[in-house]
């Protein structure tokens, strides 16, 4: 029976190794590649498999809630926010996931990297109205600010590209942070927004950076200066009451743009701490006088902004401690030192003990420039810093201390442009002798953080905010009616006003 069954599968195997042709021979299977981790340019990157170019992947999920406030991480400074009654929410929700996508290649040229972040955003919404059924949800569209992120809503929130540029020889093209900011910006040691400092938020620019060794670089941009380096231009010879009540002092008359903002820049980074020098230069490009171009139109003016910035590493006080500083100067380029992510525009309200008034206002507003029909623009000055102290209590504990200041002063030419229609639209009580637009804004804090495992932090950061106005004691306005916040047609009285508000967050990076 063993002889059979040999002599038959014998048979099988020789006929079927008869007929068999050299191209049905098995093929030997290409090697799998696997993806091998590159240590070119630290962790967490691995080759993009069969090519020589390292990714990276990363982000974060952070969800936080501001109490005390209609405004996410910042105090209430107009709208319904501002104006302390039924309408207004007390307290803010948002939650965001943010993905990055960092790829580097080693070239004859150096590496050649590409940086992405994209992120969702919710973030609570609001109402507006006079009430008896007219009142509106807004979304806030997953950005409260700053107005250039990306407002379009997105299935009840929003997409935002805050990054995406190429880096090569030494050059930096697309979405990147300023060449102006520091690598803090305005959060010394804060979550905040402090002003005092150029903008953290990335801008579209072209940039060269010179490297010199021994960390002292230097660098030369032209960014895109569209909301993230522009305020108000107004023209006062428009200034309505409706629009004085908000805080706006004319009407808008920003141009198109002709120049991006020119900057430059000189670093020093070494182990013991940074050091920081940076000018910009930015072009006030104002639209028309009147209703359409024969009407006639201001000539251009560049304005310009200087900042110094100074931090110390690894203090006697512990590992780790730092201390962050800033000061900004600016005339006609107020974006410098009050950032994008903040309000150009202040109508705060509270109580007041002044007979006949029916509450307090604090009014300000910030411009790059004002003028009046036939006339030329008149650049706003403004100036600030900001600071921040870092103590590590443990490796899962640290407390931060913090503090802005920024100050807005109009010339004498333009207050008198301000002042008039004060006094006109808005019934100023101390006439044009108790009338100054001129106010400072300040914000100081205290943020600690618990980090129970790595990557993941828990934190409550407590600010105390004040507009500190400079018109006349006792002034007292009177505003139309302001139905999209319920504020009946009174008398107001010009005051200071402050806003304790509290932050609670948690964030995961991964």
């Amino acid at each position: 029976m063993k002889l059979t069954k040999s002599l038959v599968f014998g048979s099988v195997a020789m006929f079927a190794g008869g007929g068999a042709e050299a191209a049905d021979l098995p093929v030997k299977a290409k090697a799998v590649e696997y993806v091998k981790v590159c240590s070119l340019y630290g962790p967490g990157f691995y080759y993009i498999p069969g090519t020589d170019t390292c990714l990276k992947l990363g982000g974060y999920l952070r969800v936080h809630v501001t109490a005390n406030s209609h405004s996410d991480a910042d105090p209430a400074d107009n709208g319904a926010a501002a104006a302390r009654n039924r309408l207004s929410n007390d307290y803010i929700f948002r939650s965001r996931e943010a993905l990055t996508i960092d790829t580097r290649t080693a070239t004859e040229y150096g590496v050649v990297r590409t940086y992405f972040m994209g992120w969702f955003t919710w973030t609570t919404g609001g109402y507006t109205g006079a009430g008896n059924g007219s009142t509106v949800y807004q979304s806030i569209g997953g950005v409260s600010a700053p107005l250039n992120a990306n407002p379009g809503a997105v299935a009840a929130g929003a997409l935002g590209v805050p990054y995406a540029f190429i880096q090569f020889a030494g050059f930096t093209l697309g979405k990147a942070t300023s060449q102006f900011s520091t690598p803090w910006g305005q959060y010394p040691a804060n979550n905040v927004d402090l002003p005092g400092s150029g903008a953290w938020d990335p801008v579209n620019q072209f940039s060269y950076t010179a490297d010199f060794g021994q960390g002292v670089t230097v660098s030369f941009s032209a960014q895109d200066q569209v909301v993230h380096d522009t305020t108000n231009i107004w023209n006062v010879s428009a200034a309505t009451a409706a629009g004085l009540a908000t805080g706006t002092y004319g009407g808008g008359d920003i141009g198109g743009t002709r120049a991006p903002d020119l900057i430059a820049s000189l670093r020093v980074d070494q182990a013991w701490g940074l050091f920081q020098a940076s000018v910009a230069a930015h072009d006030n490009h104002a639209a028309y006088y009147g209703a359409d171009e024969t009407s006639g139109h201001p000539d251009d003016k560049w304005g310009w902004a200087g900042q110094l910035a100074l931090s110390i590493k690894n203090l006697p006080t512990g590992a780790g401690d730092t201390i962050n500083l800033t000061g900004v100067y600016a005339n006609g380029a107020s974006r410098y030192v009050f950032h994008d992510y903040m309000s150009t525009t202040y109508a705060r309200y509270t109580g007041t003990n002044l007979a006949g008034a029916y509450q307090s206002v604090g009014l300000a507003g910030i411009s790059d420039s004002v003028f009046v029909a036939g006339a030329g623009q008149q650049l706003t000055t403004t100036y600030g810093f900001n600071a921040g102290y870092t103590h590590n209590w443990n490796p899962q504990w640290f407390t931060q201390v913090f503090g802005g200041w920024g100050g807005v002063r109009y010339n004498g030419t333009a207050k008198g442009y301000i002042c008039s229609a004060f006094v006109t639209g808005l019934a100023l009580s101390s006439g044009i002798a108790g009338c100054n637009p001129d106010f400072n804004y300040a914000t100081v804090g205290t943020y600690t953080a618990w980090t129970p495992v790595k990557n993941l932090t828990f934190g409550a950061e407590i600010t105390y905010n004040i507009l500190d106005q400079k018109y006349a004691g006792g002034s007292t306005v009177t505003l139309p009616v302001q139905s999209s916040v319920a504020k009946p047609g009174a008398v107001y009285e010009l005051k200071d006003q402050g806003a304790l508000t509290l932050l609670l967050r948690a964030q995961r990076n991964w």
